[in-house]
């Protein structure tokens, strides 16, 4: 690896031990075995780095959302089994211990102190909805028209970063896929007139 692949391992890793606010140029180096000048001449600035970490960190947990490689999904597109199937699967990673969820938090709470960050993962929150349209509905990324990611892309990441909110606040209490899934129904039933929720 060189050391833009280094930096940015080490910042994910240090993302994962520190979050945003606690993780310091030099603890990058340090992790990373790189040097100060690497940052700035990879990745134009600290922030600039921390924000490709998270991405990549999310990037890394793909292939969960689908239920990993060999099992895929097994729903059809567009239904609600298949929206309970996709959302068990996304709430399955933030109950993992060392979950990178709870930086999402700290990104909403920090925004106004970093605003590179905030800027960087704004733009990355975009691409989001449009791979999450895809996973739920069907069809491919690049299809996916601007409308539907104002729209029901824009939707599915609100619903994303309520779950991380709601599973980072208080586990406990916060839903699974199941009542999701159930909550859509009741939705659907009441937008359609088949009967009230």
């Amino acid at each position: 690896m060189g050391h833009r692949e280094d930096l940015l391992e080490g910042a994910k890793r240090c993302l994962l031990q520190k979050g945003f606010m606690r993780t310091t140029a030099r603890d990058v180096v340090k992790e990373s075995g790189t040097n100060l000048a690497s940052i700035g001449y990879h990745y134009g600035s600290k922030d600039a780095l921390l924000a490709q970490a998270y991405v990549a960190l999310v990037e890394d947990m793909a292939d969960a959302f689908e239920g990993g490689e060999a099992a895929g999904l097994t729903t059809e597109p567009g239904s609600v089994e298949r929206f309970r199937e996709v959302w068990s699967n996304v709430i399955a990673t933030m109950k993992e211990p060392g979950s990178p969820w709870r930086l999402s938090m700290e990104i909403i709470v920090i925004g106004d102190q970093m605003p590179e960050l905030r800027d960087h993962l704004a733009k990355a929150q975009q691409e989001a909805g449009r791979g999450f349209i895809p996973l739920l509905m069907g069809g491919r990324e690049e299809d996916v028209s601007g409308d539907e990611l104002g729209t029901l892309g824009m939707f599915y990441v609100t619903l994303m970063t309520g779950l991380i909110a709601q599973w980072t606040f208080d586990p406990k209490t916060a839903p699974e896929a199941d009542r999701l899934a159930e909550g859509l129904r009741r939705v659907i039933e009441a937008a359609t007139g088949g009967g009230a929720p």
